[in-house]
């Protein structure tokens, strides 16, 4: 796993960047790229490669500019790791529309927002390798943030509820989505489907003495006969319908929908 850690960057100059109030220099040509150019670029690279692949050189080859022009632009690494985790932030176009959230279907409203979430990850796996303690504040992470809330609006939860209820249900995507992503990056490295190397090793396992694990070894034949190395759709809808069972309880006790 890549060691990229999200807010090391000049603070202002991010935030500046992200939101547009970056002053075009008054002298000289005006520059026909834009900073969205080079970050498209890079997000592109990390989709396509990793996020290992991302370096200040190769999105500046991608734009057509020599590596020295990219910090005419971005100042360095770490803030074009922010501007990416930004970009990619917002919801998946078409989403907001599709969903008029109403109090009344909050389960089916924080379902969906919780199924965008994976889905946003698994079209964007190399976030899961950076490390994100100071939050990105950008204007389309804002509007995630914005609409996750939204989910539990008009449920009468306090604004610290809310704002906790959604981090509850982010961690949960986020714990849940890493081994989907992790299945991917790993077949690529060895080459081999979990399945291969599932069958790979049987053979072996067929000669191990597992009673002295008689719970394990009930359940493991069952399961994986059924499931292999496991259903990970599978087992995030389980958690999922078990912590909107948890979030009905608290709702309930504070007067709001059941």
């Amino acid at each position: 796993m890549a060691d990229d850690i999200a807010g090391r960057g000049d603070p202002i100059k991010t935030l500046q960047l992200m939101w547009g109030r970056v002053e075009a220099p008054k002298r000289g040509p005006r520059s026909k790229l834009a900073v969205a150019d080079l970050v498209q670029a890079a997000v592109r690279l990390a989709d396509e490669e990793g996020i290992d692949a991302v370096s200040t050189r190769r999105v500046a080859e991608a734009v057509g500019i020599s590596p020295m022009s990219f910090y005419t632009h971005i100042p360095d690494k770490a803030v074009l790791l922010d501007l990416m985790l930004d970009a990619v932030a917002r919801p998946a176009d078409g989403s907001e529309e599709a969903q008029a959230f109403r109090p009344e279907d909050w389960r089916a409203n924080v379902a969906f927002v919780a199924r965008e979430y994976r889905a946003f990850y698994l079209r964007h796996p190399w976030v899961l390798q950076v490390a994100t303690h100071r939050p990105v504040l950008g204007p389309n992470t804002m509007r995630a943030y914005d609409y996750f809330l939204a989910a539990f609006d008009g449920l009468n939860l306090s604004e610290v509820e809310m704002d906790l209820s959604v981090t509850m249900v982010a961690n949960y995507v986020h714990g849940a989505v890493r081994d989907v992503a992790r299945a991917r990056m790993v077949k690529e490295l060895t080459g081999m489907s979990d399945d291969e190397w599932w069958h790979a090793i049987a053979p072996f396992l067929e000669t191990v003495d597992f009673s002295p694990y008689p719970v394990a070894s009930r359940i493991g034949p069952v399961v994986g006969e059924l499931y292999g190395l496991g259903d990970p759709d599978r087992a995030f809808e389980f958690g999922l319908e078990c912590l909107l069972d948890g979030l009905a309880v608290m709702i309930e006790k504070k007067g709001g929908r059941r």
